[in-house]
C-alpha cells in the first residue's frame, strides 16, 4: 500500500525506487546503471548534467534522463536538489515514438487535460527517448477526486503540499519532499487539502503511457451512470 516517507526503497516486484539527494555548488556526482534507466528531476537549485560528449543545463522544474549502460554527472552551480527515480529493466518497453532527448523542461511541457479539473504536463516517455516509463507533474485542485486506480505501477513525489493519499482505511499526510508508491489497481485517492491552489506532484509509472488513463471502481462507476 502507499507509504509517504522521504524515500521509496525497491520492493521485490516493482521496478521502480526513488531516492533524493543535495549537492552543494562545486560539487558533483556520477550517475547511471548497467540495467536501470534513470530520470532526475530537479526540485531546486541549477546545474549541469553531462552524458556522453553530451552538456545542458539542468534547473527547477526540469528533469534529465540517464539511460541503462550510459555514464554520466551531474554538477552544482547552485545549491541543488535532485529526485533520483530509477526504473528496472523487467518491465515491458514501449515503442520509440521520437528522438531521445538528454533534458526536459515544465516551463517547455504542453498541458493536458486528466480527470475531472486535473491535468498534467508529460516531462520523458516514449516520445523523447522513455521507453520504460512516463515521468509527469500533475496540477491537483483543491478538494479529492473518487476513488480510482491506474493498470500501472506508480511512484510520487510531492514538491511541497499540503495533501494527503488515501488508500483503503488509511490516510497519509502529504507535506514538502513526501514520496510513496501505489501499485497496479491499487483503489486511492490523491487529495488537495489547500483551500486556493493547486497540489503539484511529479509521478513516475511503468510501463509508459498517459498518466490520464484511470479507472473508477464498480461502486463509483455506478453512481457516475445513476447521476447520468
Amino acid at each position: 500500500m502507499a507509504r509517504a516517507s522521504r524515500d521509496v526503497p525497491p520492493v521485490g516486484d516493482s521496478a521502480l525506487a526513488l531516492r533524493t539527494a543535495s549537492l552543494q555548488p562545486g560539487m558533483s556526482r556520477t550517475l547511471g546503471d548497467p540495467d536501470d534507466d534513470l530520470l532526475v528531476y530537479v526540485a531546486a537549485g541549477a546545474g549541469l548534467l553531462s552524458v556522453g560528449g553530451n552538456s545542458e543545463p539542468v534547473q527547477a522544474r526540469s528533469a534529465g534522463l540517464v539511460l541503462a549502460g550510459e555514464d554520466a554527472l551531474v554538477q552544482a552551480t547552485d545549491p541543488l536538489e535532485v529526485v533520483l527515480m530509477t526504473v528496472g529493466a523487467g518491465v515491458d518497453h514501449h515503442a520509440p515514438i521520437g528522438q531521445r532527448a538528454l533534458t526536459a523542461s515544465l516551463d517547455d511541457a504542453e498541458a493536458q487535460q486528466a480527470s475531472g479539473a486535473r491535468s498534467f504536463q508529460i516531462l520523458f516517455d516514449a516520445s523523447n527517448g522513455s521507453t520504460r516509463a512516463t515521468l509527469f507533474a500533475g496540477f491537483v485542485p483543491p478538494g479529492r477526486a473518487p476513488w480510482h486506480y491506474h493498470l500501472y505501477d506508480e511512484i510520487v513525489w510531492v514538491p511541497d503540499g499540503p495533501g494527503r493519499v488515501h488508500v483503503g482505511e488509511a490516510v497519509e499526510e502529504l507535506g514538502p519532499g513526501s514520496a510513496f508508491r501505489l501499485r497496479p489497481r491499487e483503489v486511492h485517492i490523491v487529495e488537495n487539502t489547500s483551500a486556493d491552489r493547486e497540489l503539484t506532484i511529479i509521478g513516475l509509472f511503468t510501463p509508459a503511457g498517459s498518466p490520464s488513463a484511470a479507472y473508477l471502481t464498480p461502486e463509483v462507476a455506478a453512481e457516475y451512470r445513476f447521476a447520468r
